[in-house]
């Protein structure tokens, strides 16, 4: 906009400091020149490195907890985690990748409701096209089967956030672990019960599909999709830390031994760890509707998140 503007914006400017006032059209241009600005190279540079990082080094605390686990187990399911614990170190020392299924890149944007970016999901997916340059393409049209060849594009989740700073969370979603997930859309009156017995019956169907020990991202509430979107953002928590909330943290405790418990153990060979742990993000709802999805992750955990 060129030249001064002297005519009063027919709108009001909903800021917290600013809330009541009017403003000329001017003014208005001044407050979104002034907003920090993100540039969508910035974002495909960053995203590209995270995503090559990731998909090589397995996630340090997932490998510790494999340690762990591997202390209380022997035969079969010992060998196995120790196989698993080996290829990881592998991975992260050689800088090659940890799994040949590197998955669909899941991205979780949270944008400053301060902050200016244009462009942002054409940004996400350069970064993406960047980051596979020389993994596995893995994305193709759900008919034709064609391969887009570059990975592209991405699952993308945004949200408004306060704030002027851009944080994206990536995760590498495979097919053996995806193909396993759930949804149970149950009454109110299923209650704690019934959403344990849900997640035990995913594993169990699961079976070593998903190349156990697994980790399970539960979302609980919303509606069918919130909590699949739930789920899914779990698996970006710090692994095997618990929830904020002491009864969903005991809610998670009392899933990881109840998946435990049904002995399928490290890829399919028994023994006590089937899973590494569980974390929960709990969604409001409508109080006709208790909705569970169970995202069941492979061990290969490889995820990432950087703020701009």
């Amino acid at each position: 906009m060129s030249g001064a503007c002297t005519r009063e914006a027919p709108w009001r400017v909903r800021l917290p400091a600013l809330s009541g006032k009017r403003f000329t059209v001017c003014t208005l241009c001044d407050i979104i020149r002034n907003m920090r600005e993100i540039t969508p190279g910035k974002i495909s540079s960053a995203l590209a490195e995270a995503i090559d990082y990731a998909l090589k080094h397995v996630d340090a605390d997932v490998v510790q907890l494999l340690r762990e686990c591997r202390k209380y187990e022997s035969g079969a399911a010992a060998w196995a985690i120790d196989t698993i614990i080996a290829n990881d170190e592998l991975a992260a020392e050689k800088d090659c990748y940890a799994c040949q299924d590197t998955g669909v890149a899941m991205i979780f944007a949270d944008v400053g409701e301060d902050v200016r970016v244009r462009g942002l999901e054409d940004a996400i997916n350069e970064g993406v096209r960047r980051g596979y340059r020389d993994a596995r393409k893995s994305i193709a049209h759900p008919l034709s089967r064609i391969n887009t060849g570059d990975n592209t594009p991405a699952v993308i989740h945004t949200r408004i956030v306060s704030g002027d700073r851009l944080t994206i969370g990536y995760l590498a979603k495979g097919a053996g672990s995806e193909n396993m997930c759930r949804v149970y859309m149950l009454p109110p009156s299923a209650g704690r019960r019934g959403i344990i017995d849900s997640v035990v019956d995913c594993v169990t169907r699961a079976g070593a599909n998903p190349c156990p020990p697994v980790i399970l991202g539960i979302g609980i509430g919303g509606t069918m999709d919130a909590a699949a979107v739930a789920g899914k953002r779990a698996l970006l928590r710090k692994a095997g830390a618990p929830s904020d909330d002491k009864d969903t943290a005991r809610l998670e405790s009392e899933i990881l031994r109840a998946v435990n418990a049904t002995g399928i153990g490290a890829q399919g060979f028994g023994g006590k760890t089937t899973a590494l742990y569980a974390a929960i993000e709990t969604v409001p709802t409508h109080i006709g509707m208790l909705p569970v999805a169970v995202t069941v992750q492979c061990h290969s955990a490889r995820h990432a998140s950087i703020t701009l």
